[in-house]
C-alpha cells in the first residue's frame, strides 16, 4: 500500500454516490449509510444484514489503510472492495471536522417491529418525538450497555442513520437490533400484546423511579419511551403508557438530559430485572 497504489478518482461514481448518503433522502433511496472511523468499521466487519455483509465498501487513505492494516485486511477477506483516495476526498465523504481516514458504506441493518417482538424482548428503549441525531445515537448506546433487547426509533424520530447518530452510538447501532419509522401507538401496542410493560421516561411523571424500584414493580419485561430533549413527552404518547415515571432529582439540578435520564431509567430496569425475582434472575 505504499505510494504506487492506484488512488480512485474524485469524479468517481462510487465516490458521489458516497457523498451523497450525507443527505436523508439518498440513504433512505439507496437504503445505505456511512461508517465513520475505525470504530465503526470494526463492528460493521462482523455485521450482517439480510445474509449478507453489512458493509459494502471501504473509502480509505493509504495512511489509513497502512494504520489500520488488519482492519482493512479483514474487509478485503470478506470481499469488500476497498477505494484508496486523497485525504481531500476522504473528508468530502466524511461528516467530521477531523477526519480519521476511513469511511465504509453500510447497508441498512433495522428490522421490521414484529421480527423484534417474535424475540420476546425483555428491555426495550423507544424513542418517540427524540430529534437530535446525537442523543439519539448516546441513547441507543446507553440501551446497548444496559442490555437491552431492541431499540425502536418511531416515525417521529430522527434518522438513526444520520452521520451524527452512528457517531454517537459508538459502535451499538450494530450490535442490538433497531426498528425504525414506527408509529408509536404501533409500537406500544406490539410491545403490550408482548407482554411487555410500557413506561413513559418523563420529568413530570406521577410515580418516582425510586419508589417503583421499592415497590418491586420494574422486574419484568419492560420498555420505556423517552420523548423529545426540549419538550418531553406529548400528553397523547404519555396515555399510551401503563404508568409515567420521573427520575428523582435528590440535588438542586433542573433537570437531567435525555441521554442520562434514558442512561438512568435502563440501569434501573437491569438491575431490577436480575435481581431475585426478576425476568433475567439466574440460579
Amino acid at each position: 500500500m505504499g505510494p504506487a497504489a492506484e488512488l480512485i478518482s474524485p469524479r468517481s461514481p462510487r465516490v458521489t454516490a458516497a457523498r451523497r448518503l450525507a443527505k436523508r433522502s439518498f440513504r433512505g433511496k439507496e437504503r445505505r449509510f456511512l461508517a465513520e472511523g475505525p470504530q465503526a468499521v470494526r463492528e460493521a466487519v462482523g455485521h450482517r444484514s439480510g445474509g449478507r455483509p453489512t458493509l459494502v465498501e471501504l473509502f480509505a487513505t493509504p495512511e489509513a489503510a497502512e494504520r489500520h492494516g488488519d482492519l482493512v485486511g479483514a474487509v478485503r477477506a470478506q470481499g469488500v472492495p476497498v477505494h484508496l483516495a486523497d485525504d481531500d476526498v476522504v473528508a468530502g465523504i466524511s461528516q467530521t471536522v477531523t477526519p480519521q481516514g476511513l469511511v465504509g458504506v453500510c447497508r441498512f441493518l433495522d428490522l421490521p417491529l414484529d421480527d423484534v417482538l417474535a424475540a420476546r424482548p425483555r428491555l426495550v428503549a423507544v424513542l418517540a418525538h427524540v430529534r437530535d441525531p446525537g442523543n439519539a445515537g448516546t441513547v441507543l448506546r446507553c440501551a446497548d450497555a444496559a442490555g437491552a433487547d431492541a431499540v425502536v426509533l418511531t416515525d417521529a424520530s430522527v434518522d438513526p442513520y444520520n452521520p451524527k447518530a452512528v457517531r454517537a452510538s459508538v459502535g451499538s447501532l450494530f450490535h442490538l437490533p433497531v426498528a425504525v419509522g414506527v408509529p408509536v401507538e404501533d409500537a406500544v401496542r406490539g410491545l403490550a400484546a408482548a407482554g411487555v410493560r410500557v413506561l413513559a421516561g418523563d420529568g413530570g411523571g406521577d410515580r418516582d423511579l425510586d419508589a417503583e424500584l421499592d415497590a418491586g414493580t420494574m422486574g419484568g419485561p419492560t420498555a420505556w419511551i423517552f420523548g423529545n430533549e426540549a419538550w418531553g413527552l406529548p400528553e397523547e404518547t404519555r396515555a399510551l403508557a401503563d404508568a409515567v415515571v420521573r427520575v428523582p432529582l435528590h440535588g438542586r439540578a433542573e433537570s437531567l438530559n435525555l441521554a442520562t435520564a434514558a442512561a438512568v431509567c435502563l440501569y434501573a430496569s437491569a438491575r431490577a430485572q436480575r435481581a431475585p425475582g426478576g425476568c433475567r434472575a439466574t440460579g
